[in-house]
């Protein structure tokens, strides 16, 4: 993630740029292998390279984000030693596999880290596992930037 202020919305299809849809068709032909490269893909579609690379990582079809049970946690916390251990602990023990980590450099005491994370093992609910998160001492906010999880 580039910004922790970036917000997630759900858009209807319709309502997308002709280059999103286009980028998203191309990254199926490429998921399902019915073409060989992004290039012969975007190609197929009627898309530049240009525009499919811009959109690659900003859209999703929501299916496959319900499908992989994808979530993206948002957290600010006080800089202590040991801190995103213990986070990450608690994050494991509820059985979710944790894909992507990503903290900013500590800033007056306090750091930002967002969190990728496939639940589809989690034991618990989400909404304990955030109850969890939430009582940790150095834990100051926890949001859910992206959700893919009923």
């Amino acid at each position: 993630m580039s910004n922790n202020n970036e917000k997630f919305y759900l858009v209807r299809e319709d309502f997308l740029l002709e280059g999103m849809k286009k980028t998203l068709e191309a990254k199926e032909l490429v998921e399902t292998r019915k073409a060989d490269s992004i290039h012969e893909a975007a190609k197929m579609v009627g898309v530049s390279r240009s525009v499919f690379y811009k959109y690659r990582d900003a859209v999703f079809p929501f299916q496959h984000m319900v499908k992989e049970q994808l979530i993206t946690l948002f957290f600010h916390l006080e800089d202590r030693t040991g801190a995103l251990s213990q986070l990450l602990a608690v994050v494991a023990g509820s059985g979710c596999n944790i894909l992507t980590i990503h903290q900013t450099i500590p800033i007056q005491g306090k750091a930002n880290v967002t969190l990728s994370l496939n639940t589809s093992g989690m034991k618990k609910e989400i909404h304990q596992l955030l109850s969890e998160l939430k009582e940790i001492e150095f834990v100051n906010q926890v949001e859910i930037l992206s959700s893919g999880v009923s």
